[in-house]
């Protein structure tokens, strides 16, 4: 019974692990170049449709039930009671600017609980209906669990406001067992820091109560398990609930350390640890080398090691158009052996991403900015979301019934995967038309956005109401307007690149010749280092003789 119980346990946190796989990239207030606080997510999912979620503000009667279903599956999990009370959640932000974030560590598997009725994903919606700043998030989320039981593996979260970033790891008890064990961190307000699939908390604390919160248990619990042994001061909460393997040091701290090596100087320092080479474990966070701007964090989140020693770009393995993507599964065997692919920040089965701006010198309803985009950061434009918004785009919503197998021509989720599925497997000839128009809109919309919040905040010193319909249009137009800006991309990039040719372009259109027929194509045929390596190959079987 105990080997079942285990055995379930273990298949229940590799589904979560197969799930999800994301990337959250912090930064201090004092670390950015405007004084906000800054988070990231990809929520990095085969199976997950990319959507902008949206539970407007409402009151309820006393004794209100909220039944809880699992995020990522929809698995009915039970009721819990509602509060009298909800503010306005747009995607991962709500209208205090509070914004929460995940990534999926599993961590030991005896530790999970399948009896619970609280799931990471609906802690996360049901904290931001229910929060007005992130240590308010933080008590409501652990009280949650503890009332009603943890559901999920183990899971690392950011909570932000505008004043402050924290960093909080949760495991369940095991099965049956209520409640669990979980520590809170503050990041500095002049640091940077991110997780990404692997617990990153290890020692802390206990008595900085400004900067450091624990379940009360999370030592003890740990050493009547036989997790830990040694004094308090040395407890690792990742060392005790989440021990390092080789997939999380290569697959999940790396992206970590291709963040800290692009905005510190430490980069060869942490570098060993990602190699194997040692277990001294990176800082939680640190000081970043200059500030960073939101389009800093954006474009991060397109990341895929370039110009390190984790380049993916430039092997074998990314073909002759150096996709810097790889297929899933990582791992994969040859004969006797076992090899690996890396894993870079930026992957192709994103549902959604987001950058979150959060701003303590302007009025909620302005100064939180969900910078939103569904698919693959790196072929995604990120669109101003304001916190206030009360109606989600259209085009970001399950529009004529589109989900994860069900396409439709006017969800936006389908056409950038559309896009980039044409531009995955011709990367290096495509990927230039694809970044010349995600650049020229998230440019268009950062030029605007101080001219739109001045706009705002004069109808909001009059009429809150008229600010925040202001607002959710403004929201609505730009992800619209992105939305058919990439579908008119789209038909570009299959008539330029149509059956392997490529079509000449003078002043973005199409060339005609002189009596107005479609001008010569241009055969771009395999680049020089391809062909090297393919003769390399067949020796002589394609040898003109």
């Amino acid at each position: 019974m105990k080997k079942r119980i285990i055995l379930s346990a273990v298949l229940f946190l590799a589904a979560l692990a197969n799930s999800f796989a994301c990337t959250n990239l912090i930064v201090g207030k004092n670390a950015s170049t405007d004084g906000s606080t800054i988070v990231s997510y990809s929520a990095d999912s085969y199976g997950l449709f990319g959507e902008l979620y949206h539970y407007p503000a409402a009151t309820y009667p006393k004794g209100t039930m909220l039944k809880v279903y699992e995020w990522d599956t929809g698995k009915y999990l039970g009721e819990i009671e509602q509060a009298r009370q909800t503010y306005n959640v747009t995607g991962n932000m709500n209208e205090f600017q509070v914004t929460i974030g995940e990534t999926t560590f599993g961590g030991r598997p005896e530790l999970a609980d399948s009896t619970g009725i609280i799931d990471y994903g609906s802690l996360i919606y049901i904290g931001l209906q229910r929060s007005r700043s992130a240590r308010e998030a933080i008590r409501i989320m652990t009280d949650l669990v503890q009332q009603y039981g943890y559901y999920s593996g183990g899971e690392s979260f950011t909570i932000a406001d505008p004043n402050e970033i924290w960093i909080m790891e949760m495991i369940g008890k095991g099965p049956g067992v209520r409640g669990a064990v979980w520590v809170a961190v503050r990041v500095p307000d002049d640091c940077i820091s991110a997780h990404a699939n692997q617990s990153r908390i290890h020692q802390f604390d206990m008595n900085d109560k400004e900067n450091c919160i624990t379940s009360p248990d999370v030592i003890s619990f740990a050493r009547e398990k036989g997790y830990f042994n040694g004094v308090n001061k040395d407890f690792s909460f990742a060392e005790a609930y989440a021990p390092l393997d080789f997939g999380a040091r290569r697959f999940c701290e790396a992206r970590v350390w291709s963040y800290f090596n692009k905005y510190t100087d430490h980069g060869n320092d942490y570098l060993p640890y990602i190699e194997g080479k040692t277990d001294t474990p990176m800082p939680l966070f640190v000081k970043p080398n200059r500030k960073l701007s939101v389009q800093d964090v954006k474009d991060m989140m397109r990341d895929h090691y370039e110009g390190t020693p984790l380049d993916i770009s430039n092997d074998f393995g990314a073909g002759p158009y150096k996709t810097p993507y790889r297929l899933s599964p990582l791992n994969f065997k040859v004969g006797d052996k076992e090899y690996f692919n890396e894993r870079p920040i930026s992957t192709q089965q994103s549902g959604f991403v987001f950058v979150a701006q959060m701003r303590a010198n302007k009025p909620d309803p302005i100064g939180g900015v969900l910078w939103f985009g569904v698919d693959d950061a790196n072929m995604a434009v990120f669109t101003p979301v304001y916190c206030c918004t009360t109606k989600a785009p259209l085009c970001y919503t399950r529009v004529d019934g589109a989900d994860y197998i069900t396409f439709s021509w006017n969800s936006a989720f389908w056409i950038f995967n559309w896009v980039s599925n044409m531009v995955y497997p011709r990367y290096d000839l495509m990927i230039g038309d694809v970044r010349a128009t995600q650049k020229e809109m998230e440019t268009t919309f950062n030029n605007a956005q101080e001219g739109i919040e001045e706009m705002a905040a004069k109808l909001l010193a009059k009429d809150k109401n008229a600010a925040i319909a202001f607002l959710t249009n403004y929201t609505n137009m730009t992800a619209q307007s992105t939305f058919d800006t990439w579908k008119q991309l789209g038909t570009f990039l299959i008539v330029k690149y149509n059956d392997g040719v490529v079509k000449r372009v003078k002043d973005g259109q199409f060339e005609r010749n002189s009596i107005g027929q479609p001008a010569g194509v241009i055969r771009p045929g395999y680049p020089k280092e391809f062909l090297e390596e393919y003769v390399k190959q067949t020796g002589e079987r394609y040898l003109v003789k």
